[in-house]
C-alpha cells in the first residue's frame, strides 16, 4: 500500500467507490441491494459481527486484507453452523478521517476474495466518521428445502459429538503474537508462521455445514469462543451433558512444538481457544465426510444440581468423565 489519500480526503462517495473497486458487485451501489430470489421452500439466515480495532484486530498483527478475510470467515462460519449457504455479505465502517484509503480498500479486497469461493459478493453497507475504526459485517444465507436448521438445542442422549476442523491453532497463533510482541518479531519458522497465519486469517472449508445438514446432523455450533465454552452452550440449551474423548482431542505436533517454544500447556489452546471456526455438533449417525468423532452426549444426572453442575458435581462438558483441565473462553463483554 503506497497511497497517501485518506478517508477524509476521499469523502463518503470516494470511500464507497474504493470499496466497490476492491470488491466489485453488480448489485452494490444503489440505496439497497436487490438479491436474486431464494429457491422455493427456503428460509433466510442472517448473522452479524462487530470488530473493533485493538480489541478484535491489530494492524501490527494482521494486514488489512487479513482483517477483511477474517471478518467474512467468522460470519460465514455462523451461517454454515446452521447448515445454511451464504448468499451475500454487507460491511459498514466507522472510521477516523485520517485512515489511509488503501487500508479500507484492502479490507474490502480481503472480504471479496474470501467470499468469492462461495459465489458470494460484498453487496453494500455504510461508511461513517468515528474516532476509532469499527467494522460491522452482516452475512445473509439461505436454508434450502424443508429440513430443519442445525441449532444448539438438538443434541440428544446417545448422539455422537463430531468436529470438522482443527482445535487450538488460532489460539496458539495469538499466543505467539503476544509472546513475541507482534507479527514482525515471530521467528521465521514454518510451524510458528503457519499458526500465526491461522489466527490472522482462519480458513473455513466451503460447504462443510451444508454437508452436515444433508447428513441429518442434529445440532451444531462453530468453535468461535472456545471448545468448552461453545459446547457448554450447546449442552445447556439441549438439556444434556457432553463427554469429550481426550484421545480424540490430543494436541497435534504443531501445537506441542509451539507450546515448547512458549513454555505452556497446549491443552489450554485446545479447550479454551476460539476462532478456529471448527464446526462441532452431534449426530445419531456416522460422522459426515470431513468430520471426526470427539465424544458422546450423555444424560444429566440431576438437572436441579448446583449452579453450573449436575447432581454428580460435573459441569455440562466433561473430558473422559472428569472436569476439564481448562475451561472458559472468549467473552466479548
Amino acid at each position: 500500500m503506497t497511497g497517501t489519500r485518506t478517508v477524509a480526503q476521499a469523502g463518503e462517495a470516494g470511500t464507497i467507490a474504493a470499496i466497490r473497486d476492491a470488491a466489485p458487485s453488480s448489485v452494490n451501489g444503489d440505496d439497497a441491494a436487490v438479491l436474486d430470489p431464494d429457491p422455493p421452500n427456503s428460509r433466510h439466515v442472517a448473522s452479524t459481527d462487530v470488530l473493533v480495532e485493538d480489541e478484535h484486530f491489530r494492524f501490527d498483527w494482521s494486514t488489512p486484507f487479513e482483517v477483511g478475510a477474517k471478518a467474512v470467515t467468522q460470519n460465514f462460519a455462523d451461517i454454515q453452523a446452521m447448515g445454511a449457504r451464504p448468499t451475500a455479505v454487507l460491511m459498514s465502517l466507522a472510521t477516523p478521517g485520517d485512515l489511509p484509503l488503501d487500508i479500507v480498500s484492502e479490507i474490502a479486497r480481503g472480504m471479496g476474495a474470501t467470499a468469492a469461493p462461495w459465489a458470494v459478493e460484498l453487496v453494500g453497507g455504510d461508511v461513517v466518521r468515528a474516532r476509532q475504526l469499527v467494522i460491522s459485517v452482516t452475512a445473509i444465507g439461505v436454508l434450502s428445502g424443508p429440513d430443519r436448521a442445525l441449532t444448539v438445542d438438538g443434541a440428544e442422549v446417545g448422539h455422537t459429538v463430531v468436529a470438522g476442523g482443527v482445535m487450538g491453532h488460532s489460539a496458539a497463533g495469538q499466543a505467539l503474537l503476544e509472546y513475541f510482541g507482534g507479527r514482525a518479531n515471530v521467528p521465521d519458522d514454518p510451524v510458528l508462521q503457519d499458526l500465526v497465519q491461522r489466527h490472522c486469517s482462519p480458513q473455513l472449508v466451503v460447504g462443510r455445514g451444508s454437508v452436515a445438514r444433508a447428513a441429518e446432523m442434529a445440532s451444531m455450533t462453530d468453535n468461535s469462543d472456545g471448545l468448552i465454552h461453545d459446547l457448554t452452550t450447546l449442552a445447556r440449551r439441549s438439556g444434556v451433558r457432553i463427554n469429550l474423548d481426550g484421545a480424540a482431542l490430543t494436541p497435534d505436533a504443531q501445537l506441542y512444538y509451539a507450546a515448547e517454544v512458549l513454555g505452556v500447556d497446549p491443552w489450554q489452546w485446545v479447550f479454551t481457544g476460539g476462532e478456529d471456526h471448527t464446526l462441532v455438533g452431534t449426530t445419531a449417525h456416522e460422522p459426515p465426510a470431513g468430520y471426526r468423532a470427539i465424544g458422546e452426549v450423555v444424560a444429566v444426572a440431576d438437572p436441579d444440581g448446583a449452579e453450573g453442575t449436575d447432581g454428580a458435581g460435573l459441569p455440562p462438558v466433561t473430558v473422559d468423565g472428569q472436569i476439564p483441565a481448562f475451561s472458559g473462553g472468549w467473552d466479548s463483554l
